[in-house]
């Protein structure tokens, strides 16, 4: 087996056994903590532009299952594992992990400490980081990483985002629109189940989306800084528009957009939330949910916006969620969808319903 590198940008290295696509990829370095779910995470468009360190330390046990797919293509540029596992079970096809990365031409390392890689980023934050098997030439990747921008500041959501408007026919009373900066195929899934869709790119007008007869928005996850000038100029816009005519519910980049676009702020965490076992204490009880940001919502920020931060992580007591003391606006940084983790707050997409039948919350 070919040898590989796994190189930070403060000079640190980490050696392993090369599977997947052979190439040589570049990211921010981030982990997630899910015991399962690795297909989800890889082909979810929220962790474009990243290098994906899994802390569970069998990867690939169960296989690949085309059930399973997020968007229709892996998005992590490289794949960073303890173990990973090369005769998976045959209940779900028997398809391998080496084989699921070689076919979307993703590198992958295994073999590497992912315990002491996760201390290491827990305490310097997020690092830019390299995928490569050419070990001479490390001294001057670290050199080429330190004067690297971060993938976040790129406008990474024209990347993911549809390209055209899609309407979705369900037999539903209900029409809603969604506004795709990167969304996962489960949250279209559980729209689906409750209403009629109509997809919009994440850089429609609004007045496109509101002569479109959609009864309220749902402003999706996807990856990068929302403050990036692009989404600035086009989604921020869009959600600023959109907040006194239509019911809003945001999810994760969606959470931040509704912020910025009223007005808040939002700040990088020091190595985001990324994992299906994020604890959040919302309307009296702690459930626990499915997150992938590396961006969060500024609490303080939200004074004069209207917005009231009434969800908090347990963990770390970041922002979780937010609504309008006045206006059919609400929000999670988490995902209901799950896909992969825990089914706890799927009601928030029947509460969208309600929202939109009644006219507020």
């Amino acid at each position: 087996m070919a040898r590989s590198y796994l190189v930070l940008e403060d000079g640190t290295v980490y050696e392993g056994e090369s599977f997947g696509y052979d190439a040589s990829a570049f990211g921010e370095v981030v982990f997630s903590t899910g015991m399962d779910g690795y297909q989800e995470s890889l082909t979810d468009p929220s962790f474009r532009g990243q290098i994906l360190v899994l802390t569970y330390p069998l990867i690939g046990n169960y296989g690949i299952n085309d059930d399973f797919y997020q968007s229709s293509s892996v998005h992590a540029r490289a794949l960073v594992v303890r173990e990973y596992c090369k005769e998976p079970s045959k209940y779900y096809g028997g398809r391998t992990i080496d084989e699921f990365l070689k076919k979307y031409k993703v590198p992958g390392i295994s073999g590497i400490d992912t315990r002491d890689l996760v201390i290491k980023i827990r305490t310097t934050g997020t690092l830019r980081g390299a995928v490569t098997q050419d070990r001479d030439g490390i001294e001057d990747l670290i050199k080429q990483l330190q004067k690297m921008p971060m993938p976040s500041e790129s406008n990474l959501v024209a990347e993911v985002s549809c390209k055209e408007i899609t309407r979705y026919d369900n037999g539903k009373d209900i029409t809603v629109g969604l506004l795709d900066c990167g969304e996962k195929t489960g949250i279209l899934r559980d729209l689906c189940a409750r209403f009629n869709v109509v997809t919009f790119p994440y850089d429609t007008p609004s007045d496109v989306i509101t002569e479109s007869k959609v009864q309220g928005v749902l402003l999706s996850n996807g990856p990068g800084d929302p403050t990036q000038k692009d989404i600035l100029n086009t989604t921020a816009k869009t959600v600023a528009d959109l907040v006194t005519k239509l019911p809003l519910y945001g999810i994760c980049f969606g959470n931040q957009m509704t912020c910025i676009a009223m007005g808040g702020k939002t700040y990088k965490m020091k190595f985001g939330h990324h994992g299906c076992n994020q604890p959040v204490k919302f309307e009296g009880r702690v459930y626990i949910t499915s997150q992938n940001h590396e961006f969060a919502v500024d609490a303080d920020s939200l004074d004069g916006t209207g917005l009231v931060a009434d969800q908090f992580n347990v963990n770390d007591g970041s922002v979780e969620g937010m609504r309008h003391r006045d206006l059919p606006v609400f929000t999670t940084q988490y995902h209901p969808e799950a896909s992969p983790g825990p089914l706890d707050t799927q009601f928030l997409f029947d509460r969208f319903g309600k929202v939109i039948r009644e006219g507020h919350l």
